[in-house]
């Protein structure tokens, strides 16, 4: 769906406040403020506050809508387990990982977590079918379903503390914390 440059300022208004404040603090009277209109604006473009975040969630800034197509092969599973945490670290930012934060409240929640979870679905899918065929090539040991839960936890981990924390908790750089965590991992299943 398209949306004007009003509801576009009110969405960007409402979910940068999610981020700071969460869902059950922002209230329409603070979006109007953030995104320089009248509160009877925001009711004029949406149905209300849920709405909002329910628009925002179709739009590419406010969703990573992470697909399988993103995540390519080339069959050297270090090369490949490189790629595929740049590609979900990419679009997995600390900034998606505030908004799907603030989009657990209990009362959005049946309406998001659908969304929320298409993320981790699909790199799940991505990695398990990986482990199976590097699996089948006899290059890993291990149970493919663990060992993309493992892999996907260790990449949300980073992201999740980096949203949380910025560098307070540590210094380490996207790129050397990819390339480490991959050795490590690697160190534990190829054969």
């Amino acid at each position: 769906m398209m949306y004007d440059e009003t509801q576009c300022k009110i969405i960007n208004a409402a979910m940068n406040l999610i981020m700071e404040k969460g869902y059950s603090s922002t209230t329409t009277k603070d979006i109007a403020r953030k995104a320089g209109i009248n509160e009877c604006t925001i009711f004029r473009k949406f149905k209300g506050k849920k709405d909002i975040v329910l628009s925002a969630m179709e739009m590419p800034e406010w969703n990573p809508s992470l697909q399988e197509s993103d995540f390519h092969v080339i069959g050297d599973v270090r090369k490949d387990l490189l790629s595929f945490s740049s590609t979900y670290m990419g679009k997995v930012t600390p900034q998606m990982v505030k908004v799907s934060i603030g989009l657990r409240t209990p009362e959005l929640y049946n309406e998001t977590a659908p969304g929320i979870m298409k993320v981790p679905e699909v790199f799940k899918r991505v990695l398990k079918d990986y482990f199976l065929s590097m699996k089948a090539r006899e290059e890993i040991e291990g149970d493919a379903e663990e060992l993309a839960i493992q892999f996907l936890s260790m990449n949300f981990g980073f992201v999740f503390l980096k949203a949380s924390f910025g560098s307070g908790l540590t210094e380490i750089a996207y790129e050397d914390y990819i390339e480490k965590s991959v050795d490590v991992f690697l160190h534990g299943i190829l054969k």
